[in-house]
């Protein structure tokens, strides 16, 4: 027999148990930690394996629903799985709906009860990456160019959505400068192209920014530097 046939056997072997109930739920098994982790609406469900570790035989199932359904629903592609994470980003694109995530374990032909997440609200609980950085020189200007993440969803046009189409957003911007290793704020607004101008020739600058959701009270991290060296 095949590993693939004994597999199959051993998810019909699981589905008989769960419908008769003729081995009892080990509450070792349980899946622990059931969480979602989300950044820029990528919603992530993860866990951590029950309190026996029962190594590369558990297999793992993975249900979702919205709040206030009563049905739940079977992921696919997180059915019968080894890994302890499942993307759950298509299934809870309704970001400011509150959802639900379950996992339960089988092993060895037996199986856990089901982990439940607490709910889970995208709009309110995703974590949003800084803005990209791109610096041009215009004029003898430099400008500051600002790009909010981009979501995983698209338009009608097939076009990336940003973040922007979700929150408002304020850009801070701060410069460093090189020579006297020295930061302030450069900008605090809605526009995302800043000008840089009366710099000193022979100097140096760097630039980072963030982002901030008013309606939230919560920013995000800082970006990587972007530095330029003025002639």
């Amino acid at each position: 027999m095949t590993p693939k046939h004994c597999f199959l056997g051993f998810l019909v072997s699981f589905f008989l148990t769960a419908v008769t109930g003729t081995q009892p739920a080990h509450e070792s098994l349980k899946p622990q930690r059931v969480q979602f982790q989300s950044r820029n609406f990528h919603n992530i469900l993860r866990w951590q394996p029950g309190r026996v570790l029962t190594g590369n035989s558990s297999v793992y199932f993975v249900q979702y629903k919205m709040y206030g359904q009563r049905k739940w629903k079977s992921k696919e592609d997180c059915w019968g799985i080894q890994e302890l994470s499942c993307d759950l980003t298509n299934e809870t694109s309704d970001v400011q709906e509150p959802y639900y995530g379950r996992v339960r374990t089988a092993s060895a032909g037996s199986h856990s009860a089901w982990s439940m997440t607490r709910r889970f609200t995208p709009w309110w609980e995703t974590k949003i990456d800084p803005p990209v950085i791109n610096i041009t020189q215009v004029n003898g200007s430099f400008l500051v160019i600002l790009h909010a993440p981009n979501l995983p969803y698209r338009d009608q046009k097939g076009k990336n959505i940003s973040v922007e189409n979700y929150y408002e957003l304020v850009y801070r911007v701060f410069i460093i400068n090189n020579s006297l290793e020295k930061e302030q704020k450069l900008y605090e607004g809605a526009h995302r192209v800043v000008e840089i101008a009366a710099l000193t020739p022979r100097s140096g600058f760097c630039v980072v920014a963030e982002l901030y959701q008013p309606m939230l009270d919560r920013g995000s991290q800082r970006s990587e530097e972007r530095c330029v060296k003025i002639p």
